[in-house]
């Protein structure tokens, strides 16, 4: 059976919205994306964390007093594409070292980097820049379910810390 020209034959899905440059819409930001990627049958991780990071970022970085920042989601067959938009183009990312272990920030793009396929930034118009990443995404199946069980179990117990290079080392062992 062939498919019409007029069907699509992959998965399409987009999701955006305004937030205000705080700690509190960094954390909206994540709990949409989540909502967005399960209503699409996708996992949220490491989706999830990825916004985190890049909203926390626009939020904490690209904040400039009454503007907003932008977070969108595109999902096209399977490729996952988030994205932040801040009006501070003056202030371009970049990945530094690592910090010292007992540091308590300065992680964010090198989780970014670790989990995303692909990342960076696009500027404009001005005075705007996008941060975006890129991941490939399978449809949610009992593994993605089982994945997102965890994360949740982890989020509801702030007592269990996962350390960062166990992320990053989990995290390379996947792709491998």
């Amino acid at each position: 059976m062939s498919v019409p020209d007029h069907e699509l034959t992959h998965r399409v899905g987009n999701f955006s919205v305004l937030l205000s440059p705080t700690p509190r819409s960094a954390r909206l930001a994540r709990l949409l994306a989540r909502r967005h990627l399960r209503g699409w049958g996708l996992p949220s991780d490491p989706a999830e964390l990825i916004v985190a990071e890049l909203a926390t970022n626009a939020a904490t970085h690209g904040r400039v007093t009454g503007r907003d920042f932008r977070l969108a989601l595109h999902v096209v067959a399977d490729t996952l594409r988030i994205e932040v938009t801040d009006t501070r183009a003056d202030r371009l990312p970049h990945l530094a070292p690592p910090p010292a272990p007992d540091a308590e920030s300065g992680r964010g793009l090198l989780l970014v980097e670790a989990l995303a396929d692909r990342w960076g930034v696009a500027r404009g118009p001005y005075p705007r820049k996008t941060v975006w990443a890129e991941l490939t995404v399978r449809t949610g199946g009992p593994e993605a379910c089982e994945i997102d069980r965890i994360v949740d179990g982890r989020m509801t117990n702030r007592a269990v810390g996962v350390p960062f290079e166990d992320v990053l080392r989990e995290t390379r062992e996947r792709r491998e």
